[in-house]
């Protein structure tokens, strides 16, 4: 906490400038997003603050600043805050150092994107969102209407507070920050435990919520009890049929199927086995 309070202890106009970047974070690709510069008119927007407080008496300046921040901008939005921080940071050096290279400002925003977003993928898409969906479904299919509420809170939370500590760590962190992270290994280590997380909470989410039981069953004779399917597919490899489904939407979305028609596939192949009594 000390740590935290330590990023936060910025004097009244920083902090005034940077919740200012904040809460404008949110709105980067509402609206503004597309294929050809995809967030940037949403984050030149959400770091007007600073380019206005640093550049309000140097007009030339503060327009290169508006085009230099026209550039292609996509990071996960969880952590993207952490590269306007930066910028902030960066923009103020420039205003105050005439030799200031401008162009590392874009290169620094730029080769944040990558590994950023990794990072942020792979907590907050991988992890935080299956572990909030996986919870949030198990209330809802127990009837219960907390379910939603519960997911929005368990995501955004988390969400929310990463996006505002991230502003205040870029800003004060400076662009040593990236060079620290990949010189002690720290960003291989934090991408890889994110991961293999996200992969155990997808096993868990596949067998919990994935289910198939078949009513198939074999008469070996008039006498004799007939033989459940279903038996002998638990004794084989218990959700056997769950995970095989799972791997075929998978193996089809690797392959650039779109989602609508492979939950389209799912229905119908669903439809199916009611129709011929398999389930």
């Amino acid at each position: 906490m000390s740590k935290l309070n330590s990023i936060t202890n910025l004097p009244k106009e920083d902090k005034k400038m940077l919740n200012s970047i904040f809460l404008r974070s949110f709105a980067v690709f509402a609206g503004s997003a597309g294929m050809v510069k995809a967030g940037a008119s949403g984050y030149m927007v959400s770091v007007m603050p600073a380019l206005k407080r640093y550049y309000k008496d140097d007009p030339e300046g503060f327009k290169d600043a508006m085009v230099r921040h026209t550039t292609w901008y996509n990071i996960t939005q969880n952590v993207g805050t952490f590269a306007m921080g930066l910028t902030a940071a960066m923009e103020k050096e420039n205003s105050e150092k005439p030799d200031f290279d401008t162009q590392s400002i874009s290169a620094i925003k730029t080769s944040l994107m990558g590994p950023m977003s990794g990072i942020g993928d792979a907590i907050f898409w991988g992890v935080v969102r299956v572990v909030a969906a996986g919870i949030g479904i198990s209330m809802a299919s127990d009837g219960s209407l907390l379910g939603p509420i519960v997911f929005l809170l368990i995501y955004n939370i988390p969400s929310v507070l990463c996006r505002y500590y991230m502003t205040y760590l870029g800003f004060s962190m400076g662009s040593t920050f990236i060079a620290k992270i990949y010189d002690s290994g720290m960003m291989k280590i934090i991408t890889k435990a994110a991961s293999t997380i996200g992969l155990f909470m997808v096993g868990g989410m596949t067998a919990s919520n994935v289910g198939f039981t078949t009513k198939l069953a074999i008469q070996i004779s008039a006498d004799a009890e007939p033989i459940l399917m279903q038996t002998y597919l638990d004794q084989l490899f218990l959700g056997i049929v769950p995970l095989g489904i799972t791997f075929i939407c998978f193996y089809a979305l690797n392959k650039r199927v779109h989602v609508n028609w492979v939950m389209l596939g799912i229905l119908a192949f669903s439809m199916l086995c009611a129709v011929l009594g398999i389930v």
